[in-house]
């Protein structure tokens, strides 16, 4: 399982959603940010999901196992 450190940020676009930024300017979907809001820096541990596709126009999805607040 993969650790992701970044900012959560919520994205507007088609309804809305919560993506990870991280520093070195990678952008992730997240499957599920928990208690996580816009603004928290958070460390994220789960997969990144292959193949599909999905109608937000952001990144590759992580499929979150768990997610801290730093």
């Amino acid at each position: 399982m993969a650790k992701f450190t970044g900012t959560v940020r919520f994205n507007d676009l088609e309804g809305g959603f919560f993506e990870l930024a991280t520093a070195s300017g990678d952008v992730y979907r997240l499957s599920k940010h928990g208690k996580a809001s816009a603004g928290d820096r958070v460390e994220v541990e789960g997969e990144i999901e292959g193949g599909g596709f999905g109608i937000h126009m952001s990144g590759p999805s992580i499929k979150v196992k768990k997610i801290s607040v730093l």
